[in-house]
């Protein structure tokens, strides 16, 4: 879904002072946080080209480059080939629902995607076999994959599930709900842990975050109706793209 176009009048009154004591680059980085926090720039609004913003604010193009360089790498702004630079989206996932990713994203006016890392069969560790009630070195299935929100990673899920029920882990999709609903497999309720972490090497490389860059550590059990553990998720988050949101009631 596209966002805002850029607002070039917001772009002509900003003034920067090459004695300002910041480096110019310095300077438009802060502008453009102070202008997101405020709302002039919206989630998802594209910002003018490089070449049209240095000529708005009589800088060179490379001290515009600077300043996006550094908030892209920090997830503030993104670029798509082809299509300019944005400000990052940031989602916001209630606790208080069960629902997949894929569907979580459809409810945003996101396209949602997966690019698939791992799918085997294998035996569950103790820990697996723990989440899921199995036999220690049961036939489990193992799916690894990086989930998109309009082609941005926004985190890596690795989900576990007796391999009774997803026999052929090929067989999965880009949403693994879809495919267990399919199979008259639908989760009734969740238990959920979470917590921040430090990205591992391999979850930072997908992600596109630097090792040990802070994210959020989700591992979640699902359960059938008749209380049987159906999935047993470990998920690393994006924690600059994603909010979890819990609603608190007052006791009566």
């Amino acid at each position: 879904m596209p966002g805002p176009k850029p607002n070039h009048e917001i772009w002509t009154r900003l003034q920067l002072d090459d004695e300002g004591g910041l480096p110019l680059y310095q300077q438009l980085r802060e502008h453009v946080l102070r202008m997101i926090r405020s709302g002039q720039l919206e989630p998802g609004g594209a910002l003018p080209a490089e070449r049209l913003l240095s000529e708005l604010l009589g800088v060179s193009r490379l001290t515009v480059r600077k300043a996006f360089d550094s908030l892209v790498a920090e997830g503030v702004l993104v670029r798509r080939q082809g299509s300019g630079t944005f400000v990052a989206r940031r989602f916001e996932q209630p606790l208080s629902f069960l629902s997949g990713f894929s569907q979580d994203m459809r409810a945003r006016g996101m396209e949602p995607g997966s690019r698939q890392v791992r799918r085997v069969l294998g035996q569950a560790t103790p820990e697996e076999a723990l989440a899921l009630s199995l036999s220690p070195g049961a036939s489990v299935a193992r799916i690894t994959r990086v989930r998109t929100a309009d082609g941005l990673p926004m985190a890596i899920e690795s989900a576990v599930l007796p391999a009774e029920f997803v026999p052929d882990p090929e067989a999965v999709g880009d949403s693994l709900y879809a495919y267990l609903k399919a199979r008259g497999l639908r989760p009734v309720r969740a238990l959920q842990r979470l917590r921040a972490v430090a990205a591992p090497e391999e979850e930072a490389r997908l992600l596109g975050l630097a090792p040990g860059d802070p994210v959020l550590y989700i591992q979640r059990v699902s359960f059938l109706s008749g209380g049987r553990p159906l999935e047993f998720t470990r998920s690393h988050y994006r924690g600059d793209r994603y909010d979890f949101v819990a609603e608190l009631r007052a006791e009566p």
